[in-house]
């Protein structure tokens, strides 16, 4: 049994011109399957939550929209059946389309997940933060705190307008934040054992696949099946100093930068002097001063 769970909204209305052709091209094949539309956030979270929970059968429940979706349906999961997950890509960023190769065509997407030739088992990560109440929430791609979760933050509230525009609105708010940015204390706890500080942290990004925020490779080295976080700290004296660090990030150049550190770990815990903006996916989970993140390894049955 095949389960569509579409964001209508996504790319700005392609996910709703996507529901219409899948619509079509289900319809020509033999094979038993439903959608649903995800309108509201955190509906598609509550429409996987209900087809898993309790399942015993084989279910493939494919995504269509982009990474929120993705990470919105993860979250909803139950694992207790043989769960499959099929990803269409209908989003503007879609850094989990690029890390597997997933086609930007929804039609060979879609001849992927009907007649699938190759699955992976990948891992997700887990994000646990609050302090009176302390919430759960998986994450697909990658989790950060400091600048790249207020540049998501200020995208998710304000970024109105055609896909084509996404690249110069993401590249206008990312300079506002870098103009606003003031960095923070704190450190990082690696594994329960090792202790790094830190003055001048303005972002940490913590990785299972290697890009983040629409193409940025922070963590050209994260693997998403072998078991750990790929972690890479901002951190310098000077704002302006992390400029060509993040110019090259983009581009795809790998060097060595002061003030950029990479770490590989399975679990963190991160800890900061003031509230800073935390993302899960792009998705915001507003401002936290501490957050917990663990890899769970090869849970995720993905067709690719």
């Amino acid at each position: 049994m095949y389960y569509f769970i579409i964001n209508p909204h996504s790319g700005n209305g392609k996910g709703y011109k996507i529901c219409r052709k899948l619509e079509r091209h289900l319809g020509k094949a033999c094979v038993e399957y439903e959608i649903f539309l995800a309108k509201e956030p955190g509906e598609a979270s509550l429409i996987a939550r209900r087809l898993t929970e309790g399942c015993r059968e084989p279910v493939t429940i494919v995504a269509v929209g982009g990474d929120g979706t993705v990470n919105e349906v993860l979250d909803g999961l139950c694992f207790h059946s043989s769960v499959t997950m099929g990803f269409i890509s209908a989003g503007t960023g879609n850094d989990l389309a690029k890390s597997l190769r997933i086609p930007e065509n929804s039609g060979r997407s879609l001849k992927r997940i009907l007649y699938p030739r190759n699955h992976k088992l990948l891992d997700y990560g887990v994000i646990s933060y609050g302090k009176e109440e302390v919430f759960h929430r998986r994450f697909a791609v990658s989790a950060g705190i400091g600048l790249d979760g207020a540049v998501c933050h200020d995208m998710m509230y304000s970024f109105r307008g055609k896909p084509q525009l996404r690249f110069l609105r993401y590249l206008l708010i990312g300079i506002k934040q870098l103009l606003v940015a003031r960095p923070a204390k704190g450190y990082l706890v690696l594994d329960g054992i090792q202790k790094v500080e830190f003055n001048h942290i303005y972002f940490v990004s913590v990785h299972i696949h290697p890009f983040e925020g629409g193409g940025f490779r922070f963590a050209p080295g994260a693997d998403y099946s072998d078991g750990k976080l790929t972690l890479c700290v901002a951190h310098n004296s000077s704002k302006w100093g992390m400029i060509p660090a993040l110019a090259n990030a983009f581009i795809g150049r790998h060097k060595r930068y002061k003030g950029m550190r990479n770490y590989e770990c399975r679990e963190v815990e991160i800890h900061v002097d003031r509230p800073m903006a935390v993302h899960v996916d792009g998705e915001s989970c507003q401002m936290q001063t501490e957050i917990q993140l663990r890899c769970i390894q090869k849970k995720l049955r993905m067709i690719v």
